[in-house]
């Protein structure tokens, strides 16, 4: 039995259409429309369809080297395999300790939000119902991932294909509704600089919006760490990610512009999240009882995003620790669904503490807004560092498999992208559009930064006492069959 619960995930378990929407839940769509996204309008105003197309071809450089890296490197390790592979082992240990301590807060930053949302909704159609009654609601979509994650990644991948496809055409449709109602004010020029916010005048305007849009898409390369238990991998995996990034980010286009025509690109600086002037505002005044659905969709996305990114967070620490650099038993898998129970239990514990610890120790709101700071810093610099990955690992490859394009000037233009909105998440005023963190959101600087520190030292002592594991980090556990055991003693073979 000890045998059985080591080794290798179930290989060649999901294909194309599961780990696709693996990323593209990962990316939230619907919350990101409603939420995300309308940030933006405080600066490029009705120019926002115009910021989201720029902020499409930015992240694209950056999504175009995670692809390439993921058909060169298929493992559940993803983004610190291949910055071990492109930069150093070193490095690459840094962005995976980095990238599973956020990708394991994502989920209760989802739950959060599932939380407040539903409980504020049901408050406002009956008020007898707590608007303070959240945590309920947060719980019961814990248990759910839970569950899903159990059952292995095929049943949790298919939870979220499902999902995914349910938030992704109430959007379209509506979407495509309120085009038809626009009628003759539909036009073209939203897609130009004419309409950009007061103060923030032509590019300038559109420059800033498209920094907050930015953010809307992180998650494009979530696929990633389910590549060992995909099908042709090295394939799938490509046109997973460049898939993902490229379909919601034209669907952030569409739905953008359908609500910056209807509303009006004249007043569309005041567009926001809540509120009459918000997706929810719009449906509910103009299109009865449809705003249910756009309620229910923007629920799904929460509940969808926190599935994705629990699988992503239990297989990079599975990962991790099968090399032992994280604790073994995040290593252990269930002997016949071969997920990584002790990896799901422990997102599941995390989850569960952060939510109610957070959510009762400042509110649902402000514990969001705190973890969604420390999260998107952390994955916005890990975005910086695979983008230098790329570059590296292609330029060492030789000169066939190196192209110029693709692996030096999509690099760098990558970064150019995502530097700004590093700067932006973490409240730096470089820019005149940023706002500086206030408390208690201003202590995710602090946190992130103890984190890595701890992350550093763990570092020192591994390079001093055991070397070989670091080197593991650049390992590809998927190209080897005599992985799938697994030694006596829980380990995999070096």
């Amino acid at each position: 039995m000890h045998e059985e619960t080591t080794g290798a995930l179930r290989r060649d378990a999901i294909g194309l259409r599961e780990v696709l929407f693996q990323s593209i839940t990962a990316m939230a769509p619907a919350a990101a429309v409603a939420a995300s996204i309308p940030s933006g309008a405080a600066f490029a105003g009705g120019s926002l369809p115009l910021a989201v197309l720029v902020a499409l071809v930015a992240c694209l450089f950056t999504a175009s080297c995670v692809a390439e890296l993921a058909r060169e490197l298929p493992a559940a390790g993803s983004v610190a395999t291949y910055t071990a592979r492109g930069l150093h082992p070193a490095i690459g240990f840094l962005v995976g300790w980095g990238y599973v301590f956020v990708e394991m807060l994502v989920p209760p930053l989802l739950l959060l939000q599932l939380g407040f949302t539903t409980a504020g909704t049901l408050h406002e159609e009956w008020s007898s119902y707590p608007a303070d009654l959240w945590w309920p609601w947060s719980l019961a979509g814990a248990a759910v991932i839970a569950v899903a994650g159990y059952l292995g990644v095929r049943a949790s991948a298919r939870f979220g294909t499902v999902l995914g496809v349910f938030e992704i055409l109430v959007l379209l449709v509506f979407a495509v509704w309120l085009i038809g109602r626009a009628g003759d004010a539909n036009t073209l020029s939203v897609f130009g600089t004419s309409h950009t916010a007061e103060g923030y005048a032509g590019v300038s305007g559109v420059f800033a919006g498209s920094v907050y849009t930015v953010l809307a898409f992180a998650g494009f390369e979530a696929a990633a760490p389910l590549a060992e238990e995909t099908r042709d991998p090295r394939r799938t995996m490509h046109r997973a990610v460049l898939g993902a990034a490229l379909g919601i980010g034209l669907f952030y286009v569409v739905t953008t512009y359908a609500m910056t025509v209807y509303f009006g690109p004249e007043r569309f600086a005041a567009f926001g999240a809540s509120g009459a002037a918000s997706w929810e505002g719009v449906a509910r005044a103009s299109f009865g009882l449809f705003w249910v659905l756009v309620f229910l969709a923007v629920v799904n996305s929460t509940i969808a995003n926190a599935n994705a990114c629990a699988n992503v967070s239990t297989r990079t620490a599975f990962a991790l620790a099968r090399i032992r650099v994280l604790p073994r038993l995040l290593a252990t898998l269930h002997p016949r669904h071969r997920s990584p129970v002790a990896g799901i239990a422990l997102q599941t514990v995390v989850a569960v503490g952060a939510v109610l610890g957070l959510g009762f120790g400042y509110d649902p709101v402000t514990a969001f807004l705190l973890l969604a700071t420390v999260i998107v810093t952390v994955v916005v610099g890990v975005y910086i560092v695979v983008n230098l990955a790329c570059a590296g690992y292609f330029l060492r490859a030789g000169r066939q498999a190196f192209k110029p394009v693709r692996h030096l000037l999509f690099p760098l233009l990558g970064i150019a992208a995502f530097v700004p909105a590093l700067l932006t998440a973490a409240g730096l005023p470089v820019f005149d559009f940023v706002t500086e963190l206030t408390a208690p959101v201003s202590y995710a600087g602090p946190v992130v930064g103890l984190w890595m520190a701890a992350g550093v030292v763990v570092l020192l002592v591994l390079m001093r006492r055991h070397p070989e594991r670091i080197a593991e980090t650049a390992r590809v556990h998927v190209e080897e069959p005599h992985a799938v055991t697994g030694r006596q003693d829980g380990t995999v073979p070096y």
